[in-house]
């Protein structure tokens, strides 16, 4: 698939020189920095060596004084406290965390998670049922609730009240609970608009603690908030990095049970960082929710004792493979449908309907389908007499804009700009089918349908040396809003040893023209190269720097995102 590359701006000499002698670095990595807003000795300090006092004091939140009194004065009374979050990822840590911190000084709590089939996303007039039979008075709402506000009131009449800890756009109205935490309320000037659902949890028991115990005991919850931060993929950067730099340190140094029996059973030997767990760890506690209940996987993540956890693990691992089977099997029937239809296959969106399509898969299909035909998807599937959907979307296109236009066809919907979910009508599938594509014809443009390769900076291969490698492992943890940076290189030729593996990955020693170092370099899903490069003919190459550890040996590798002949 032919990609389009971009350059990011170039910082003016003066600018760049300046910063490169007072930080002791090569230009090249100067320009990365400079990009990312770190110009000066101080904020690279602050860039560079993460700190928790760097982390924002969490009454800055609108109604967070009111949400820690209200928990103070449940706990005075020795209230009924449910913990009631989603069941997805981030959702299940934040419950795990606030569920974990308040029970290791107050028994009387429980936690709910509602089930996607019988339920839906959300807080569920079955989940405040629930609650009222049950005799609880408090909700502590995480990762959902801002745009709950009937089942607030609802709960209200039956004597329950709400806090909402909540990081997705409020709708029309902030819902009548007790304590609406969520950075982007108009009227909340928290400095970080972009914490995780679990980062919002943490930030909840790090203000109470800090009221009400000792400020330090939310720290040893880190773990599960970078679990919710890779997983949710949230911006990296302010107070984000700092949790995710410490909480990948507890992670990989000494994790909770339930998430070592996870590494254990993923067979992980290394450290993990923000790309592992999005492979690895988030899957599995995802597919808990996604072929099953996920009161499973917050089961795992409080479990107290590594026996325990690696019994629970072994159960969501069971869970996930036949989640893989489901997600393998709807791809491929999805992309055969769509390579079948003419209409389909020149459409500038794809929205695809089958009755019998697992529900919890079908965002990991739409996210495929992206991959393969590059444009804005929805799988929609049927559940309890509804069709609904998820879908996900390319650079820079806002598709939580696009299903908005189409909100009169729809019962409910929700997300952000590049995932969101909906429900509908069946009687509706038709019409939303045909206003979606032509909501997209008229406003996505032809560059956003080409995959983007973004540039931070070109590079010569001498330049990349053991101090170059370890400044550059330092910017970590990557992902988004502080990717790892791609660099350009041009004049770049085969030395020798090309060579593909599993039909469709290439690799070979690279050398570039104008100076001596060469590098081993991979190239995965790139066969379509093969031909060229083992022509001789020079070209240039997008690539990232990456780690290699082959028989006991760690070197440096060029991990190639795109090649282009001149």
């Amino acid at each position: 698939m032919q990609k389009r590359w971009q350059y990011k701006p170039t910082p003016p000499v003066e600018e760049l020189e300046s910063l490169s002698k007072a930080i002791n670095v090569n230009p090249y990595l100067a320009s990365v920095l400079w990009q990312r807003d770190i110009r000066d000795f101080e904020t690279a300090k602050d860039f560079f060596r993460p700190s928790l006092d760097h982390l924002h004091d969490p009454f800055l939140l609108t109604d967070m004084h009111e949400a820690v009194q209200r928990l103070k004065q449940a706990i005075d009374k020795q209230e009924k406290i449910l913990i009631y979050g989603d069941y997805d990822v981030d959702g299940t840590t934040a419950v795990a965390l606030v569920y974990s911190y308040l029970k290791g000084f107050y028994h009387n709590c429980d936690f709910y998670i509602p089930d996607r089939y019988a339920e839906g996303y959300g807080v569920s007039e079955a989940g405040i049922i629930w609650a009222e039979e049950n005799n609880f008075t408090l909700i502590i709402a995480l990762d959902l609730g801002i745009k709950a506000s009937d089942m607030v009131t609802l709960a209200r009449h039956k004597g329950i009240d709400f806090i909402i800890c909540d990081h997705h756009l409020p709708g029309g109205e902030i819902p009548n609970a007790v304590a609406v935490l969520d950075p982007k309320r108009n009227d909340c000037t928290y400095p970080f608009k972009e914490l995780s659902g679990c980062g919002l949890g943490f930030k909840l028991v790090q203000a109470y603690s800090s009221r009400h115990g000792n400020p330090e005991d939310a720290y040893q919850y880190l773990d599960l908030v970078v679990v919710s931060i890779a997983s949710d993929i949230v911006p990296i950067n302010d107070e984000n990095r700092v949790l995710a730099h410490f909480g990948l340190q507890k992670l990989n140094q000494s994790p909770r049970p339930g998430l070592q029996a996870l590494k254990d059973i993923a067979a992980i030997k290394t450290d993990l960082d923000v790309s592992g767990i999005v492979f690895t760890l988030g899957p599995r506690i995802n597919a808990a929710g996604r072929v099953a209940h996920a009161r499973a996987a917050v089961e795992l993540l409080i479990s107290s004792s590594l026996e325990e956890a690696n019994e629970l693990a072994e159960k969501v691992n069971l869970k996930n493979d036949l989640r893989r089977e489901f997600d393998l099997s709807i791809t491929e029937e999805a992309i055969a449908m769509i390579e079948a239809n003419d209409q389909l296959r020149n459409s500038k969106s794809t929205v695809l309907f089958k009755e019998t399509w697992h529900k919890g898969v079908i965002g990991i299909v739409a996210a495929r389908c992206v991959e393969k035909f590059y444009r804005p998807t929805i799988i929609l599937t049927e559940s309890n007499d509804k069709i609904t959907g998820s879908a996900r979307s390319v650079k820079n296109f806002d598709l939580y804009q696009a299903i908005y236009a189409c909100g009169d066809l729809l019962e409910k919907f929700g997300g952000h700009k590049y995932a969101a979910g909906l429900t509908l009508d069946k009687s509706n599938l038709a019409a939303f089918q045909q206003r979606f594509e032509e909501v997209v014809a008229n406003s996505i443009t032809e560059e956003m349908l080409i995959p983007l390769v973004e540039i931070d900076v070109p590079v010569q291969f001498d330049a990349m040396n053991g101090k170059f490698n370890n400044v550059l492992k330092q910017m970590a943890p990557f992902g988004p809003e502080n990717h790892k940076p791609v660099f350009e290189a041009k004049g770049v030729f085969v030395q020798n040893a090309l060579g593909s593996f599993k039909d469709k990955h290439i690799r070979f020693l690279a050398g570039q023209q104008g100076n001596e170092a060469v590098f081993s370099a991979v190239a995965f899903d790139s066969m379509e190269h093969y031909e060229a490069l083992a022509s001789g003919v020079p070209f240039r190459i997008a690539f990232t720097l990456d780690e290699n550890t082959f028989n006991g040996i760690t070197s440096m590798q060029l991990r190639i995102k795109d090649i282009k002949f001149d």
